[in-house]
């Protein structure tokens, strides 16, 4: 089967994140939805709470393995055993649904229901089912699968390629829109049965695989070799692959979407799961039991498309049809695309925590205004502009934890969160801001083989510049209106412009004097109306030719 037309590296240096002014309270109802993506493997039960076009979170998941294509290679049928275990599946859904709340859910089926000759009188067992039930088209699966691409990677074209328990799509991203895809009969499933059938896989039954692979996507594959754009892949299959590659390596980041997996990595796997017995792979740490006797299929459907495609690596996508699904209803106009997919992650994860909006206005504020006035010392672009404007937004949701070391909680929220549309060095980093925003000698830590060898002077500058704009507003009253700066051989002196004497904040941020001295290798001094304080001793005077004001 060839494509059909229908209707850069996401890694690199520090991209654009552009943030939106702090958000206000949004009038639109909160709602909530259930989408079940039943497909040839599993069936997965995702439960969503949002507000149309603002924010949204994942609330609740519920996995079973029910393999519905389980023997179809050989009769094209569905089996009474997997019917049985998809209809378990849906009673367990939907009786989790009426005990919530949650309403009638939506069912999205895929190629096991859409091929089997006896679907008709699966689907004909559901009528009792308060459900939504849709079987998508080959051409449909794709839409949606590129569409989670569209919203969750800052990129414009890709190749998109989602394979399952019974198929695989490849589909085309242009201009963030989708441009042709087509399924095929290769779902990791499906290998399995047609080609490994024994618990020891021979040279033979590889090669034989591979040839199948080769004849079935031959034509797209020349296509995506003349047309190079990132490829990106989804589904259970390679997040279990990818979950092995980076515990094998003891990967620092506890994050999938985004991953880089490259072809040498995937060939070494590839090798210890051939070691082994199907019985014996769920031994390497990953690789899901449920999946291990499978999963060498779809392994080797990705070797074989990375070999003739002359790829190095892939990107892992944790979206996939059922969030296609949900952006239906999330961003309910067509073509159902958020505006800019790094700045909503950040103002998508800032909605999720109580916030002081005025302090964290401020901070943003005065944090660019530093970040602009120093720019003769840095040099950097509107790119770390951005990250750091990313930082001073999120910098205090570690309060929704506890004041105490709340800058600590702060970076274990945005750690621990998906932040769709930064590489994972961009989300390090901004995690890492935001830990060093009150205290601390900024390091990079257990993250540094992850980074750059210039992040760690990039990590100093705009930690420097968002701690000294927390500490300007150290009395979150919004007292400092606006910095000068006059730059020097040997110091940097920041003159204050406030309605009143800013004393504590002047105090407070006159002690980052030697963060700020390994960031930009000069003194410190702060002035503010008729007081001066230099950072290297810490003692309020008075400017030269001024007079302090007499108290009233």
């Amino acid at each position: 089967m060839s494509l059909s037309r229908r209707g850069a590296s996401p890694e690199g240096t520090v991209t654009t994140v552009t943030v939106p002014n702090t958000p206000r309270p949004n009038p639109v109802p909160v709602q909530r939805v259930g989408i079940v993506d039943m497909g040839s493997g599993s069936a997965r039960l995702v439960v969503y709470q949002f507000q149309t076009g603002s924010w949204f979170r994942l609330t609740d998941e519920i996995r079973e393995s029910v393999r519905l294509g389980e023997g179809f290679a050989s009769s094209g049928k569905l089996s009474n055993d997997a019917i049985t275990r998809a209809l378990d599946a849906l009673k367990l859904y939907t009786d989790y649904a009426s005990a919530t709340g949650l309403g009638k859910l939506t069912v999205i089926a895929t190629s096991a229901v859409r091929e089997a000759a006896n679907s008709k009188d699966f689907l004909k067992k559901l009528r009792g089912f308060d459900l939504e039930f849709i079987v998508l088209s080959g051409e449909d699966e794709a839409r949606y699968g590129t569409l989670a691409v569209a919203n969750s990677f800052s990129v414009s074209d890709a190749w998109v390629m989602d394979l399952g328990g019974g198929s695989a799509q490849l589909s085309k991203l242009e201009k963030r829109l989708f441009a042709l895809g087509a399924a095929y009969p290769l779902g990791y499933v499906r290998l399995t049965e047609q080609f490994l059938k024994g618990d020891r896989t021979s040279d033979g039954e590889v090669r034989d695989l591979e040839r199948f692979v080769k004849s079935q996507m031959g034509r797209a594959l020349d296509s995506v070799k003349r047309q190079p754009a990132p490829l990106i892949a989804m589904g259970g299959t390679i997040r279990n692959l990818a979950r092995a590659v980076q515990k094998a390596d003891d990967y620092p980041l506890d994050q999938l979407h985004g991953y880089e997996l490259t072809r040498d990595k995937l060939e070494m796997l590839i090798d210890r799961l051939l070691e082994l017995p199907a019985s014996e792979r769920s031994r390497i740490g990953g690789i899901h039991p449920d999946r291990a006797d499978a999963i060498l299929g779809g392994a080797l459907v990705y070797r074989t498309v990375l070999r003739e495609c002359d790829l190095n690596s892939l990107y892992i996508s944790g979206q996939g049809v059922r969030e296609g699904a949900f952006y239906r209803s999330f961003v309910p106009h067509v073509p159902h695309l958020l505006p800019e997919v790094r700045s909503f992650s950040v103002l998508n994860l800032f909605a999720h925590y109580p916030q002081e909006l005025p302090h964290t206005h401020h901070v943003r504020k005065l944090s660019k205004r530093l970040f602009e006035t120093l720019a003769p010392l840095h040099g950097y672009s509107g790119a770390e502009a951005q990250l750091l404007d990313a930082a001073a937004m999120l910098h205090d949701i570690g309060m929704a934890v506890n004041y105490f070391d709340h800058h600590k909680h702060s970076a274990y929220l945005i750690l621990s969160s998906q932040m769709p549309g930064l590489t994972h060095r961009e989300h390090v980093l901004l995690a890492l801001l935001t830990q060093y925003h009150r205290k601390g000698d900024p390091k990079l830590g257990v993250y540094r083989n992850l980074l750059q060898p210039d992040d760690d002077l990039r990590l100093t500058r705009l930690a420097a510049c968002l701690r000294l704009a927390e500490y300007l507003e150290r009395a979150r009253a919004g007292r400092v209106k606006d910095i000068e700066v006059s730059i020097k051989r040997d110091t940097v002196t920041l003159r204050l412009k406030a309605l009143e004497t800013p004393r504590v904040e002047l105090w407070e941020a006159a002690k980052q004097g030697a963060l700020f001295r390994k960031a930009f290798g000069k003194e410190l001094i702060l002035e503010a109306d008729d007081l001066k304080i230099s950072a290297q001793d810490s003692r309020l005077s008075t400017p030269e030719g001024k007079t302090k004001r007499k108290k009233h």
